[in-house]
This record gives C-alpha cells, sequence and structure tokens, in this order.
C-alpha cells in the first residue's frame, strides 16, 4: 500500500533529527508492507534570525534563560539520540544559523530526487560535525556530497528560487495549526506532532489504510 508522510520541520531542530531515525526505524519494521513516499517541508523556528546567525551560546542563555539550563536540555537531547544511534556534539556548534538558504536547498533536492539524502547531511553537518549551515559554501558543499548538483545549487542561492515554497509551507502550517516540530502528516489526514517513537508510526500508518 502506497502512503505519503509529509514532514514538516527545520534542520536545526534536534527532535527533527531524532524524529527521522524513528520514521525510518519502523518503515524498516514494516518490512516493505508499505510504500512509503516521505517528503519534506520547510519550517523556521526562527524566522528573524539574522542573516548570518548569531553565537549558538548567546541565542541559547537568551531562549531558556541560562547557559546552564541550555546544557541541560542538551545533555537530555544527548541521551535520546544515543538510543537512536545518532552523536549529537553541541560543543562544537558556534553559531545558530539562519536556515532560509538550507530549506531552498531541501526544496530544489526534492525535484532532483535526493531530498532525503540532503536533509541526512544537513542534520549530521550541524549536530554531529558542528558546521555552519547558514554559510553558503558549507552548504553547496554539503548538498554536492548529497548527490545534489553544485551548479543548480549555486543558481538557486544566488537568486531567490525556493523563497515561494517556504511561503506555502508557512500556509500548510497554519492550516494544520503546527507551532512545534517536527510534524508529520499521513496521507494527508492523520497527524503526528513531536518525535514520536517507531510504534507510534507503525499504528498511525496501518491505521491510514
Amino acid at each position: 500500500m502506497k502512503l505519503s508522510v509529509d514532514v514538516i520541520s527545520d534542520v536545526i531542530c534536534p527532535w527533527c533529527f531524532i524524529g527521522k531515525r524513528r520514521l525510518e526505524k519502523a518503515i524498516t519494521d514494516l518490512n516493505d508492507e508499505h510504500d512509503i513516499h516521505i517528503r519534506w517541508h520547510p519550517f523556521q523556528l526562527n524566522p528573524t534570525m539574522p542573516k548570518y546567525g548569531i553565537s549558538r551560546k548567546e541565542y541559547r542563555t537568551r531562549k531558556f534563560g541560562s547557559w546552564e539550563r541550555s546544557m541541560e536540555l542538551d545533555a537530555n537531547v544527548v541521551t535520546v539520540g544515543e538510543s537512536e544511534g545518532i552523536h549529537f556534539a553541541f560543543d562544537k556548534i558556534e553559531r545558530t544559523p539562519n536556515t532560509v538558504d538550507a530549506h531552498r536547498l531541501i526544496w530544489l533536492a526534492d525535484q532532483s530526487g535526493c531530498q532525503d539524502a540532503v536533509v541526512e547531511a544537513l542534520f549530521r553537518a550541524y549536530f554531529t560535525e558542528g558546521q555552519d549551515i547558514g554559510n553558503r559554501q558549507t552548504l553547496i558543499r554539503m548538498v554536492a556530497e548529497a548527490g545534489l548538483d553544485r551548479q543548480a545549487a549555486e543558481t538557486v542561492l544566488e537568486g531567490e528560487d525556493g523563497l515561494d515554497a517556504i511561503a506555502k509551507s508557512r500556509e500548510m502550517s497554519q492550516q494544520y495549526e503546527v507551532n512545534s516540530v517536527p510534524f508529520f502528516i499521513v496521507d494527508q489526514k492523520l497527524t503526528l506532532a513531536g518525535a514520536q517513537d517507531s510504534e507510534t508510526f507503525i499504528e498511525v500508518f496501518q491505521n491510514a489504510q
């Protein structure tokens, strides 16, 4: 049976990375019982973020009240991530980036048949390598290694292509009343909010039949 899964997420959301792993585990556990097509849609956790981002320490301290509280939250995510095979390295991340360009390249990757690989590459680059995915040259290098045509990526970033996709995704988020990510829409009728466990995904897939 064919199913579609629309994922609304941001590439600097650690729970979106965890949710991706749990979704993948659910699909694997189904043993090809369903033909599942996944499509990623942009969500900006920080729509007013400066173009070149800001210091992660400054951003997190401002958001959570103290750097100590931020580190406590990071430690929890690290523990959960390890259980899903993700090795978060928050100590390597120096900046919280603006993600508009990353989302534009994810949009391009959807048209090129390598969207999931590009999303995976950006998650890994940011969370396990501490790369600044707000930097255009870094972005281009990462997406090219994931299979996206380098020239096409450069052309998109030099213009305004993909901005309309971000606007449309914003409308989708409003339609489904999304105020946090990840958010999953199965066959345009069933929804899941948050990084649910793989068993919950399987249950939803079966109910979508």
